[in-house]
């Protein structure tokens, strides 16, 4: 029997070694009226990632909001995806997301340029580990589509080494060689 519950309480602590990051995107009110007045419940947007790769979006709601918030970390946590990175900070090709009326536009972006977002969109990337992006919301403002329309559009990118393991080949033989594009142009500047 000890033994049984040592093995469940290993368990546990496995499931919560990662440090996962999370960020309150949105916090809402709402009332039901009844006989009697009013009763309120609170519905939480939460964002939880490990910034090296991983994130994940949660929604929970409560009569109270520090139960809302933890609700919503929970399903967040559950439903994390995993989102290939190029050097571990920025997006290896530009993309387009949707969800609904809510549409996002991401590209990658040079070092040093950091992370160009609105807020819903700000968290995700900042959850996930980006540092450099380029984003901009094209339509709904509301958070929750704005965040399911980022996440649709993560879980469209693909790392050079997954297309290359798809088409039977090489990485090497999918990217374009760094110094063959200087040295043509060098070549028409002279012949010029």
């Amino acid at each position: 029997m000890a033994e049984r519950e040592n093995r469940r309480g290993n368990r546990r602590d496995r499931e919560e070694t990662p440090e996962f990051a999370d960020r309150l995107v949105a916090i809402n009110r709402v009332s039901k009226t009844v006989k009697g007045g009013k009763r309120f419940g609170f519905a939480a947007l939460v964002v939880v990632g490990d910034q090296k790769g991983r994130v994940g979006f949660g929604k929970g709601k409560a009569k109270e909001v520090p139960e809302a918030i933890r609700k919503a970390t929970e399903q967040a946590k559950r439903q994390m995806i995993r989102v290939p990175l190029k050097e571990g900070r920025t997006l290896h090709h530009d993309m387009y997301g949707r969800h609904g009326a809510g549409k996002v536009v991401m590209r990658t972006a040079p070092e040093g340029t950091g992370i160009i977002a609105g807020g819903p969109m700000r968290a995700v990337f900042e959850m996930l580990g980006i540092k450099d992006v380029v984003s901009k919301s094209v339509g709904s403002q509301n958070p929750y589509n704005m965040i399911r329309a980022t996440i649709d559009g993560l879980k469209k990118e693909q790392s050079p080494r997954a297309v290359a393991q798809r088409r039977g080949k090489k990485v090497a033989d999918i990217l374009p060689k760094r110094d063959e594009a200087p040295a043509e142009s060098s070549q028409v500047a002279e012949e010029a």
